[in-house]
């Protein structure tokens, strides 16, 4: 590690670390096995070009590469990185093999009583009959935690917002967490547990693990009226959304709802059956219940009132 620079501090202001202890921060990581990339100094956004501004150069010559696909352990990329400035580090939770259970502290907006994640883990762990588990920790610049778990050989978990609890977000594939050493305006991230990433609990895991729709609507049954058009349409639109990846869940479920829509008027499909095999595929892509539920019901609406009659 490199030592520790002479910092005048200014007033109202932490100091900004240098650009080298960051890099060192970066190979450290790396040296984990964790994939890192720049974000911006003293935030929390990747210093990385977006899509409409890619110069199909470098890591993008065959086409725009996103932060999670440009983050790397390679040391020589790395340096090249974090030469062009003080850059804070983000680690790329996916490719990293990690699973991080992020606990915020309580909000301003947030009603009288309503408890930090750090509680409700504690509580979570207490109905489970399980202790917090004792893993990598570090404490965020806003004051919350960052709980550090190893994924699951051959598991692919997604993000989730509270659905571990309330103030408890966890981040995995398609996601990615500050690492510690980095500086926000408000704070610093701060490791207060060394110890080693543990394996992710099998009792979190379960919970964490997308729900299965049942094998019956798997094979998207339908009505025996159906027509084989609409059957076809069912089964692909519903195995379109239970397998549309992070970014795209959310659209895929709406314009399946909208294309099976119009099958409902004419009496092909079911309502309650299309509504059904939707949802479940939703819950099996990482969807939550409710917003699932919701975004069904609003597509189907519209596409039975745009659509009368049978369709072509």
């Amino acid at each position: 590690m490199t030592q520790h620079t002479t910092i005048r501090r200014a007033s109202g202001h932490r100091p900004r670390l240098p650009h080298t202890q960051l890099l060192t921060v970066a190979l450290d990581a790396a040296e984990r096995g964790w994939h890192v990339f720049p974000l911006r100094p003293r935030d929390k956004r990747p210093a990385l070009h977006g899509e409409t501004a890619c110069p199909a150069t470098g890591d993008c010559t065959a086409g725009h590469r996103k932060w999670e696909q440009r983050a790397t352990t390679d040391p020589d990329r790395i340096r090249k990185a974090w030469s062009a400035g003080a850059f804070n580090v983000g680690l790329a939770t996916g490719p990293s093999g990690l699973v991080v259970v992020d606990l915020d502290p309580v909000k301003a907006k947030d009603p009288k009583g309503t408890p930090d994640g750090v509680t409700s883990l504690q509580a979570l762990c207490e109905r489970a009959g399980q202790t917090v588990p004792a893993t990598y920790r570090t404490r965020t610049a806003s004051g919350g935690h960052h709980l550090y778990f190893t994924a699951p050989s051959g598991a692919r978990l997604g993000n989730t917002v509270d659905k571990l609890g309330t103030h408890i977000d966890t981040r995995a594939h398609g996601g990615y967490v500050v690492g510690a050493g980095s500086t926000l305006p408000n704070g610093a991230y701060e490791v207060v547990d060394p110890t080693e990433p543990v394996p992710l609990p099998e009792w979190l895991y379960a919970l964490l693990m997308p729900r299965q729709p049942p094998r019956a609507l798997m094979a998207a049954p339908v009505p025996v009226r159906a027509s084989r058009y609409a059957a076809a349409a069912l089964k692909a639109e519903t195995a379109a959304v239970a397998g549309a990846g992070e970014g795209s869940r959310n659209s895929t479920l709406v314009r399946a709802a909208r294309a099976l829509g119009r099958f409902i008027p004419s009496g092909d499909l079911d309502r309650s059956v299309v509504e059904e095999a939707l949802n479940s595929a939703g819950l099996a892509a990482g969807l939550r219940e409710n917003e699932c539920r919701k975004a069904v019901a609003s597509a189907l609406n519209w596409s039975v009132a745009n659509n009368f009659g049978r369709p072509a």
